[in-house]
């Protein structure tokens, strides 16, 4: 029996980690892992077009199965084209493994053809990157890399020359029992009993979520409703908090809207749940604030706090709900409730004027057809950018969708490839790719590995031949928009030349029978719909320095659109207001 090379190992300790498969484009300095792959039936190859690609699809996947991915790049330029979407892997906490191969060890340091140093360029945008310079390191730095990035919840990166990994494998080498799930993580009992002094004393309690509340829907509403405090979220906490839920104030941010502002800056005390929302100028600096998550480093770095509580948010809501006091008074929620359906019914015809006739056709129009159309356990994978507007105001979560984006790293052109990664997890669930013209058009030629693979990915493409968010600055900034026309081709015939459905609609009254028509289609399809550029109306009363960087210094209210299903969600709880 021929003796196992170190690529063979590497691919056989992959699939015991149960990673199922490894994206990438193969290359010469990757050929002995690809071949190990195309040897262990346990593992698949996925060929896509661009490395971006690969490491985004991984992330995507990660995200939706919660375990370990993996992704690989040749040595040089094809491993640099993982770093983007490695980068926003990391920054989502989807547990990614990057293989970067590299060139001949022997020529390491002096100037080699594709020379780079992946061990040194990835430790950015990973919690662990290392070089396999012998086979002698094998299998333990790769079970370490392992036990980075599932216990961590991040990227780790391996880089592994070609030479090594077609040599032999240590005999007799140790392997060691892999993590491949995170633990709960409990709050210590001084913290837990800090919170409950200060939930107890607070007369206004607001509770504010991010995607640290996954799993904990249950847990959010059971303590909301004891301490009879509203419930706000951040973009990454709508999918796991907002549906079935009697205290919802609506999302806080640029793209926020309802009542989530008012809800955070009015109360005594506002517990930051799992979220690392980035846009501190959206804070309250003059309440008491508490926070609950998971990653220590998370505490503290966005508002001055006067609580820090380290542990997961489901099992610090475990411990804590039994132990405050039920609060009787719901005035502040009720006040809450009431503002934030009203500022909903005050945007909630943004669109619906002459919306038969209008063309082009209004984006959020699109996407509130595409939300009662969409299947009730979709996946859908947002472009950066004004999808991620139609996203946050019309997709409805309901507790068995999925809403994946470049949420924290803010990349254009993710969402094509996460969609990639988010099918191949189950082939029967519909994956929708919410994208843009511009994202689309830039990795554009892996639609062609939807085809490769028949994945039945729809593309809903919004076509408004703009990089419309980036206008959009540009006009708040007081600037005339340059560099921003996109000079597009006829999308839906560039799908059917790949092998693919496609269909383009310009007029309103074809939409839904367009998208019920590609949903149907049991391969990939796109449905390019020319909408208006001109969908968004900005408040005058905003100023420049109020969007520069995504950042409001002094705004409840960024953008005046409308807000789909939720006025009707809105509206429920309000029967949970007493009447006078």
């Amino acid at each position: 029996m021929a003796k196992q090379n170190v690529a063979e190992q590497f691919v056989d300790i992959l699939v015991k980690a149960g990673v199922k498969r490894l994206y990438g484009v193969v290359g010469d300095s990757l050929n002995p892992v690809v071949d190990a792959v195309r040897r262990n039936a346990a593992i698949d190859w996925v060929h896509v077009r661009h490395e971006e690609t690969a490491a985004f699809a991984a992330g995507a996947e990660a995200q939706i199965t919660g375990k370990l991915t993996a992704c690989a790049g040749s040595c040089g330029p094809g491993n640099l084209h993982l770093i983007n979407g490695l980068y926003d892997a990391h920054r989502s906490m989807a547990p990614v493994l990057a293989l970067a191969s590299h060139i001949p060890s022997s020529e390491i340091g002096l100037g080699f053809f594709q020379e780079t140093h992946p061990d040194q360029l990835f430790r950015e945008c990973s919690h662990y990157s290392e070089l396999i310079s012998s086979p002698k390191q094998m299998p333990r730095l790769l079970q370490t890399a392992i036990q980075n990035a599932v216990g961590r919840s991040g990227v780790s990166v391996v880089s592994l020359p070609g030479d090594i990994a077609d040599q032999p494998a240590p005999e007799k080498a140790a392997e060691t029992a892999l993590v491949t799930s995170r633990p709960s993580v409990r709050p210590g009992d001084a913290e837990i009993d800090k919170l409950v002094e200060m939930i107890d004393k607070a007369q206004k309690v607001t509770l504010f979520c991010g995607s640290g509340t996954a799993g904990a829907h249950a847990e959010v509403m059971e303590f909301a409703a004891k301490v009879k405090s509203p419930v706000g979220h951040a973009l990454r906490g709508k999918e796991w908090i907002q549906y079935d839920n009697p205290f919802d104030v609506g999302m806080s941010g640029l793209l926020g809207y309802g009542a989530a502002y008012e809800a955070t800056h009015e109360c005594d005390l506002l517990i930051l749940l799992g979220t690392d929302f980035p846009y501190n100028a959206f804070l309250p600096d003059d309440v008491q604030i508490a926070q609950v998550d998971v990653r220590p480093e998370h505490l503290g770095r966005r508002s001055k706090l006067d609580l820090a509580v380290w542990g997961d948010v489901k099992e610090t809501l475990r411990c804590l709900t039994p132990r405050v006091k039920e609060k009787t008074n719901r005035r502040f929620l009720d006040k809450m409730l009431k503002k934030h359906a009203a500022a909903l019914e005050g945007v909630v015809k943004a669109y619906t004027r002459k919306v038969d006739k209008h063309v082009p056709i209004h984006p959020e129009y699109v996407a509130s057809v595409l939300d009662e159309l969409a299947a009730d356990d979709a996946v859908f994978t947002v472009d950066t950018g004004m999808c991620n507007v139609w996203a946050a105001r019309y997709i409805s979560p309901n507790g068995r969708r999925r809403v994946i984006g470049s949420f924290s790293h803010g990349s254009m052109a993710n969402a094509l490839p996460m969609a990639i990664g988010a099918q191949f997890t189950d082939r029967k669930r519909q994956v929708v790719s919410m994208s843009g013209d511009g994202g689309f058009s830039m990795l554009m030629g892996d639609f062609l590995t939807l085809v490769q693979y028949d994945l039945p990915v729809k593309v809903v493409l919004f076509n408004n031949s703009s990089l419309g968010m980036v206008e959009l600055e540009m006009l708040v900034a007081g600037l005339p928009s340059y560099g921003t026309a996109n000079k597009n081709p006829d999308f839906a015939a560039v799908a059917r030349a790949c092998g693919a459905y496609g269909e383009r609609v310009e007029k309103p009254k074809d939409l839904a029978g367009a998208l019920k028509a590609a949903f149907k289609h049991k391969g990939p399809a796109l449905v390019d719909i020319v909408t208006d550029p001109n969908a968004l109306s900005i408040p005058p009363k905003i100023s420049a320095e109020m969007v520069t960087g995504f950042a409001l210094s002094a705004s409840k209210i960024v953008l005046d659109g409308g807000v789909g299903r939720m006025v009707q969600m809105a509206r429920s709880n309000l029967r949970n207001v007493p009447r006078p």
